[in-house]
């Protein structure tokens, strides 16, 4: 998948959850960050990109303190002897710590405590669904310049 993929499935699916617009996004400086199907998709949904300072990871704190947590508390806790036992492992993991799990910043309460009305559990017994529709006002012809 594609970030200008994942990032139209990732529009639909806070949309679904009454968590719209989405103004801005914060990412670091890889590839699939600078492409022009990257740059479109985020136009087409009208949200602006801001990318952290290369060789710079405290700008995006948020993101690498995340990222450390499950490879501390869910990916190299145990050994996993499938697949889908290693699947199944990260669902429960990321609702434990979504809805359960203590954060600091929130004053002791989970991250689901900061949207309202929003119970999402996350489910990995199928492959993800496929984008029925993507969120549009331009085409991405329109939105990209030609190379030549």
């Amino acid at each position: 998948m594609t970030a200008a993929a994942f990032w139209h499935r990732s529009v639909a699916f806070f949309a679904a959850h009454d968590i719209t617009p989405i103004r801005r996004v914060l990412t670091d400086n890889g590839s699939c960050y600078r492409s022009r199907a990257r740059a479109a998709a985020l136009f087409v949904t009208g949200t602006e990109h801001k990318r952290t300072r290369p060789y710079t990871p405290r700008t995006n704190g948020k993101v690498e303190r995340f990222n450390g947590t499950p490879a501390r508390e869910w990916a190299y806790v145990r050994d996993y002897t499938s697949e889908q036992e290693r699947r199944a492992a990260l669902a429960d993991f990321l609702n434990y710590y979504n809805h359960e799990r203590p954060h600091s910043a929130l004053g002791g309460r989970p991250p689901i405590s900061r949207t309202s009305g929003s119970d999402y559990r996350i489910v990995f017994d199928q492959p993800p669904k496929p984008l029925d529709t993507i969120p549009q006002q331009l085409t991405f012809e329109d939105a990209v310049e030609p190379t030549s």
